[in-house]
């Protein structure tokens, strides 16, 4: 399987590399706009199914090295997972435009994008899968917190659009789900809710997406997934 991850060099995603590396049969894209521990795992690690790439994906002219480069692989990209992610934790009436933009520019529009950019190559997979990585702060009915406006609602629009595209891109065989992720101890919790301790460290969190994105098709499609302990 060709599998693409964003938001690769830290956290979960970083975590989800390692873990999907580890099964050997696959090759790992792994999109950070650092990529000084993806390289290091590559090299000290022994995981040579990672491809490092360092890109910025809310920027056109590195979208477009990306696709080169899966262009040169001439390979099907069988799995996706939007794991790029930003946070603003600011009272609502502070967050400047700036900050708002910067927030959906990577959370919502990236994704959106990347995935147009991405079709071609999803469409020669026999069974692609996108997996959107969304928050329990974006969860419809869950506890909201103060501060996480921008944050939190970037990440509700991620969730409709992975309910919009399950319907679109069913035809083409590609599913779309997405993980509402709950409290796992990250540099991003602690800038949302800082002092406070996770009940899950990025490693176990990054078990259940790597299982998920390879294995949930079979169950899921179209459906936003809350997977929390705690919230926080």
């Amino acid at each position: 399987m060709l599998i693409l991850i964003t938001g690769a060099s830290k956290g979960i995603g970083f975590e989800t590399v390692k873990q999907l590396s580890q099964e050997g049969t696959h090759l790992i894209i792994a999109v950070s706009r650092n990529t000084a521990t993806l390289q290091k795992l590559v090299t000290t690690g022994n995981s040579h199914n990672v491809l490092p790439v360092k890109a910025d994906i809310t920027k056109a002219a590195d979208l477009k090295r990306l696709v080169a480069t899966i262009q040169a692989l001439n390979m099907p990209l069988d799995v996706l997972i939007n794991n790029a992610g930003q946070i603003v934790n600011k009272a609502f009436e502070k967050i400047s435009a700036v900050e708002l933009h910067a927030v959906y520019n990577t959370n919502v529009l990236a994704p959106f994008t990347l995935i147009q950019k991405l079709l071609p190559f999803l469409q020669k997979s026999k069974q692609a899968h996108i997996v959107n990585i969304s928050s329990m702060g974006g969860f419809q009915g869950s506890s909201k917190f103060p501060g996480l406006s921008a944050y939190s609602s970037s990440k509700a629009a991620l969730s409709g659009l992975t309910e919009c595209l399950a319907e679109e891109l069913k035809p083409k065989g590609i599913a779309v789900n997405c993980l509402a992720i709950g409290a796992v101890q990250t540099d991003m919790l602690s800038k949302a809710f800082p002092g406070y301790k996770a009940p899950l460290q990025p490693k176990q969190m990054a078990a259940y997406i790597a299982d998920f994105a390879l294995r949930g098709t079979t169950y899921f499609n179209g459906k936003i997934i809350p997977v929390s302990s705690t919230t926080p």
